[in-house]
């Protein structure tokens, strides 16, 4: 369904979230919390804005890209920055660029982005190589990975439309294999560096209205029901999730969002 855009309310929901320190961090209120997934179409700059700021709010959290490579602007638009999924960090690319020419780099931005990359995980992961159900030990160091250990997620935020597509599309392919529900939504934010800042905070306060409905629902039907994630034991909450997402569009009117309940 697609969520209609209204009128910006006065005090938004998620105004009772704990107020954020300084450096962004935010102090953990411990208890239950889904796990989320972030993805654009390079795993780079609306993606990751997301992750790093669900994961100072202490939220488990993973990201991904949909492309079928990593591309960043170059010096004209003829000549991108290209890389692998999975395979160049974002340490590397950092040096990379840095040392071809850092003046343009520091001047589009891009250091500084893949400056706040490397603090936040390794390098930059395909959606489509995501082997859901396994267990991610190999990212115990990426920002977010407490409770994201195995390997799948309650809530998938896409940054533009043809990336809700493609996870879509991918998720029907793999046949649900896990039959458990999994609700995907597009933000759209465009991929600019002040729009995935502003993007990052809408997301992060639909994660705090979701996670504060999961929570009700939770001590309603008892923890080690929920907590089993089957479509009976996720029921009530899964039908709670559109009019969230309805309230939270009123807030951001200018981040049109889209949503579906699909399947892993």
């Amino acid at each position: 369904m697609e969520v209609v855009n209204g009128a910006p309310a006065a005090v938004p929901a998620a105004s009772s979230a704990p107020a954020p320190a300084t450096n962004g961090e935010r102090e953990d209120p411990g208890g239950f919390k889904l796990k989320f997934c972030t993805v654009c179409a390079s795993n780079q700059n609306r993606s990751m804005e997301a992750h790093l700021r669900l994961s100072q709010a202490h939220y488990p959290v993973i990201s991904f890209g949909t492309g079928s490579l990593v591309r960043l602007p170059g010096p004209s638009i003829t000549q991108p920055n290209v890389y692998q999924f999975n395979k160049v960090s974002y340490d590397a690319m950092y040096k990379e660029l840095h040392d071809k020419d850092p003046r343009l780099y520091t001047a589009n931005g891009l250091l500084n982005m893949l400056g706040r990359n490397r603090q936040v995980k390794w390098g930059p992961e395909r959606w489509q190589d995501w082997q859901i159900g396994i267990p991610r030990t190999e990212h115990a160091s990426d920002r977010g990975s407490e409770g994201t250990e195995g390997g799948v997620v309650d809530v998938v935020f896409t940054c533009e439309e043809r990336c809700w597509d493609a996870v879509i599309d991918d998720l029907l392919n793999r046949g649900s294999p896990l039959n458990r529900p999994v609700h995907v939504i597009n933000v759209d934010i465009k991929d600019n560096h002040e729009e995935a800042s502003i993007g990052g905070r809408g997301i992060l306060d639909l994660a705090d209205s979701l996670n504060a409905a999961a929570r009700e629902e939770r001590e309603a039907i008892g923890p080690a029901a929920f907590d089993m994630a089957s479509a009976a034991a996720r029921a009530s909450f899964d039908e709670r999730v559109p009019e969230i997402v309805g309230e939270w569009q009123e807030r951001w009117p200018n981040l049109p969002a889209t949503w579906t309940l699909a399947w892993f």
